[in-house]
Formats: structure tokens, C-alpha cells, sequence
């Protein structure tokens, strides 16, 4: 039997950040599949480093989520990944985000973020407490709200949490998980 990952994120995601790590699943033999607030097509946005002191935005492309986050069972899950952009301070609010999320940490299975993902796990503060992530430089301040470490590097890993800073680290971030994956 396949294993199956569960990509969380909604309107907003960055579009690499989605799609990199949707197709490398698949190309794994993974069951993959993608969950928003509700079943809809996505709008997903370009982050890119131009002559700015942050990053820029531009539209992306659409990308279909299949399952609303009410009907996700977790335990069907080997594995969670939470990609950047702006959806993760909208679909962090939705009221059974923290039930899945929490899931994959008190299982103790693998869990890739990246970039803006953290801003999404401040809802669980409980279980980020302790833990050391990396993430883009502007979410410092709301990983060490939570009672986490920042690390300052462009990929970490803490036991089952994988971070990145952003969507150039996505070949570290996807070897570390699938390592995991295969692990379990």
C-alpha cells in the first residue's frame, strides 16, 4: 500500500512551495493529496527575491485542493507538509487546522514546513514549545512567541520537524522527508 502525504494550505500558498513538493510525493510513489479550508481551486502567488529588502508577489497559478479540512482524518496520513506563502496566517484560524496539525507532531510523524509555514503553527504553541525550527527571517519573532528556537540556517531539522527558509532549500526539505517517510 502507498503511503499517503497531506499537503495543507489554502488561498495564497506560494506556488513552488506547493507544487515542488506535490510532485516530488508523487514521483515517490506516494499518495498525495491537497486540503484547503474548503474543496476549491486555489490561487497560488510567486514569492522571488528582486532588488527589494523583502520579497515580491506576483499571481501564480491555480492549483486544485481535493479535500476540505473538515474531512480529513489524519491517522490516514504518513506525513504532513505545510507550505509557505500567505495561507498559512488564514488557514491557521479555520477550526480543524490545529486537529490535523497536532496529529502528525503527537505522532511523531514527518512534518516539512517552510518559509511562512511556521506563522501557521502558532496556534499550537504547546506543541512547538522546546522545538527548533528555521523559517523566513521575517517569522522569527512569532517562532520564539511560541516558545520555540529559531535557527538561523536555510534548513533544519528537529527529530520530525523538517523547516526551511524558503522555496530554494525545497531539495533539502524533500530529501529529509522522504527520508522519514521511508523510515517509518
Amino acid at each position: 500500500m502507498a503511503k499517503k502525504v497531506l499537503i495543507v494550505t489554502g488561498d495564497a500558498v506560494e506556488a513552488l512551495e506547493a507544487y515542488y513538493p506535490y510532485y516530488r510525493a508523487l514521483e515517490q510513489g506516494y499518495e498525495a493529496d491537497i486540503a484547503a479550508p474548503n474543496k476549491k481551486t486555489l490561487h497560488t502567488v510567486v514569492h522571488d527575491f528582486e532588488d527589494w529588502e523583502t520579497f515580491t508577489e506576483k499571481r501564480g497559478y491555480q492549483l486544485e485542493a481535493t479535500k476540505a479540512f473538515a474531512e480529513i482524518r489524519p491517522e490516514d496520513y504518513d506525513g504532513l507538509i505545510i507550505p509557505g506563502g500567505r495561507a498559512p496566517e488564514h488557514i491557521r484560524m479555520h477550526e480543524d487546522f490545529s486537529r490535523i496539525v497536532r496529529h502528525f507532531f503527537e505522532a511523531d510523524k514527518p512534518i516539512m514546513i517552510l518559509c511562512h509555514a511556521s506563522v501557521s503553527l502558532t496556534v499550537l504553541r504547546d506543541v512547538l514549545k522546546n522545538r527548533e525550527l528555521t523559517a523566513y527571517i521575517a517569522c522569527k519573532p512569532e517562532v520564539e512567541a511560541c516558545g520555540a528556537t529559531y535557527v538561523d540556517e536555510q534548513f533544519h531539522v528537529d527529530r520530525n520537524l523538517i523547516s526551511g527558509h524558503a522555496w530554494n532549500n525545497l531539495p533539502e526539505l524533500m530529501r529529509e522527508f522522504v527520508r522519514q517517510m521511508e523510515a517509518k
